[in-house]
């Protein structure tokens, strides 16, 4: 790969990031508007967005939101005492905890994602943009090809 080819992918990397980065903030600052923090937003994310047929459980959580199991349940516990949500035993394996929303996360949630989503109708054309010159014909395809 060529120098140029190396620095061409190196500042898509930086936009790509940097796109990133920007969308994360405004989540960071909008989670704390709405008195919670980002952890606990995207905590509500995940156990909202749970498919037919899973339950919520701390290990879900975790892998989830790409933590350790002792990490969730912090997480957990936290949002317990904020009232965001509220842990049960399984009734049918005691050794797991199942996670829901009360009506105050949910009520956070749904405010928050109205946010987030018009934020990334903003953003999202810029954010696809850099992702494009990755993945497409641009810089992924000069990687692409010096790889071989």
């Amino acid at each position: 790969m060529s120098r140029r080819d190396f620095l061409e992918q190196i500042q898509a990397l930086g936009e790509f990031r940097y796109c990133l980065r920007r969308f994360m903030s405004f989540s960071e600052e909008a989670a704390e508007a709405a008195g919670t923090s980002a952890q606990q937003y995207q905590l509500l994310q995940v156990i909202a967005g749970v498919p037919n047929g899973v339950t919520a459980s701390i290990s879900y959580v975790a892998e989830r939101m790409v933590l350790r199991h002792n990490s969730a349940v912090e997480l957990v516990g936290r949002a317990e005492r904020s009232g965001l949500v509220q842990r049960r035993e399984d009734a049918t394996d005691h050794r797991r905890a199942l996670v829901t929303l009360t009506g105050a996360g949910q009520g956070v949630l749904e405010s928050l994602v109205a946010l987030h989503w018009t934020e990334l109708e903003r953003q999202g054309p810029e954010l696809m943009r850099t992702l494009e010159r990755l993945l497409g014909d641009g810089v992924t395809g000069k990687r692409q090809e010096g790889s071989r």
